[in-house]
């Protein structure tokens, strides 16, 4: 059996990542036609077709979801044998600040494989709202950040991997399992505090479509927000991977404005960083998924 092209599978990460063969082909140093050609032929051998495309770009197919989990782990295995040989350890101390909208269970699973195989390597995690942990980020508090953006724009031609998006997911009007929204009423908006990037956005975008609403509960964190909606205390704007227990999406119509993506990136590197925090980063990028 001819074995599978790391290279085929470095740039099926890419364009899974970027969101499209175009944005893909600067993150792989590719012409975009190359890269369709190596999607092509990664496709032959596989037996399936492992992309969607649309307008709004292309999605992996669910046997490109399977692909993809192998060739994340394929490459950092990869990378990992290079360093081995070469006699490199990664050892030392970084603090990384991820927004509160990311999984818990992914970060979770991320931080024990790096445990299991880096064990020189620590870690310190702190969860933060959005706004607060790009102004600590800011203020060197922390050496990486991985933060959520919306609607984000490909990666520019040169632009180094691991600060483009290494995943989109879609946002979602949510509300309470069964809530019923009536008509004539305002909207009863739950929300992050003002300073939320999230917030912003949706109060703005229903202020542009003359949503009447009305912002019901200020919750403190994402957490607070899930119970608040849990409660049936109003209706959010929230990514996908947010959905808890006794949340759902709201069923449609309801006169509710469509949404866009958002994508988890990590935030550029500082200028003359120390080149653990850039090998860290580029780990990180290679096994988050």
């Amino acid at each position: 059996m001819q074995p599978l092209d790391l290279e085929q599978l470095k740039t099926l990460v890419a364009v899974v990542d970027a969101g499209s063969l175009t944005a893909a082909a600067p993150v792989v140093f590719l012409s975009q036609s190359a890269v369709s050609e190596q999607m092509r032929k990664l496709e032959e051998r596989c037996g399936h077709a492992l992309l969607t495309r649309s307008k709004a770009g292309v999605a992996p197919t669910p046997a490109g979801l399977r692909l993809l989990d192998h060739a994340r782990r394929l490459l950092a295995a990869s990378d990992e044998a290079l360093r081995d040989l070469s006699g490199e350890t990664l050892q030392g101390e970084l603090r990384l600040a991820v927004t509160d909208y990311f999984r818990p269970g992914d970060l979770s699973r991320l931080l024990s494989r790096l445990g299991q195989d880096y064990p020189q390597l620590r870690l310190h995690v702190s969860v933060l709202q959005g706004s607060a942990m790009e102004a600590a980020f800011g203020r060197g508090d922390f050496d990486i950040g991985l933060a959520m953006r919306i609607n984000p724009a490909a990666p520019r031609a040169g632009a180094r991997g691991p600060a483009s998006p290494w995943r989109r997911e879609a946002l979602a009007w949510v509300g309470a399992e069964g809530l019923r929204i009536r008509r004539g009423e305002p909207l009863r908006l739950l929300v992050l505090p003002d300073s939320c990037s999230l917030h912003q956005f949706t109060v703005r975008l229903l202020r542009q479509r003359r949503v009447p609403h009305a912002v019901a509960h200020v919750a403190s964190g994402v957490a607070g927000l899930q119970s608040a909606l849990a409660a049936g205390l109003g209706v959010a704007c929230l990514n996908e991977s947010a959905l808890c227990p006794g949340v759902a999406r709201l069923p449609a119509p309801h006169g509710l404005p469509a949404l866009p993506r958002v994508a988890f990136q990590f935030l550029p590197a500082r200028r003359g960083e120390a080149e653990l925090v850039t090998r860290v980063r580029e780990l990180l990028a290679s096994q988050l998924g």
